[in-house]
C-alpha cells in the first residue's frame, strides 16, 4: 500500500495531484517569509507537492462533515499574525498552506509536518500523511488545550 488509502489518493488525483508533482512554491515562500513566517523544509516539501490543489469535498465524513479546502497559501494573507502568535504559543514554526471552507479558517504546517487548523483557537489534524487523510475523509481535528 502507498502513502495514502485508495479513497484519499482518488480525491488527491481529482484535485490535480500526481506522484512526483513538483509545483513552484517560490512565490508563496518569499511572500510569507517577508511577512515573518519561516518556511521550513517540511513546509517547502508540502507546498511543492500539494500547493495549489483545491478540494471540493462535501458530505458525511468519519466524525465531521467533509469540507472543501484549498491549498493556496495566499488565502492566508492577512492572517500572518495568527500564525506567528500561535507558533509562539505552541513553540512551533507555523507556515501558511491554505484555507478551509472558502476561507473561514487557515491551514498551516510546522517543522514536524503537522497540519493545523488556525482560527481563534488552534487544532491539529496530525502529521503527514495522516493529516491529509483526516482532511479529506472528514476526521475532526484535535483542539490543543493551551494555558
Amino acid at each position: 500500500m502507498g502513502r495514502f488509502t485508495s479513497d484519499v489518493e482518488s480525491a488527491l488525483r481529482e484535485a490535480g495531484w500526481r506522484a512526483g508533482r513538483n509545483t513552484d512554491a517560490e512565490f508563496w515562500i518569499d511572500h510569507f517569509e517577508e511577512a515573518g513566517c519561516l518556511a521550513t523544509d517540511e513546509a517547502v516539501d508540502f507546498l511543492v507537492e500539494f500547493g495549489g490543489l483545491d478540494f471540493l469535498l462535501a458530505g458525511r465524513g468519519i466524525d465531521r462533515a467533509r469540507e472543501p479546502f484549498d491549498l493556496d497559501p495566499i488565502l492566508c494573507d492577512g492572517n500572518v499574525d495568527r500564525f506567528l502568535d500561535w507558533g509562539r504559543k505552541i513553540e512551533r514554526s507555523l507556515f501558511p498552506i491554505g484555507a478551509m471552507s472558502r476561507d473561514y479558517a487557515s491551514l498551516g504546517i510546522d517543522e514536524f509536518s503537522e497540519i493545523y487548523l488556525i482560527e481563534d483557537r488552534i487544532s491539529s489534524f496530525g502529521r503527514m500523511p495522516q493529516a491529509m487523510e483526516s482532511l479529506i475523509l472528514g476526521k475532526m481535528p484535535v483542539c490543543l488545550d493551551l494555558p
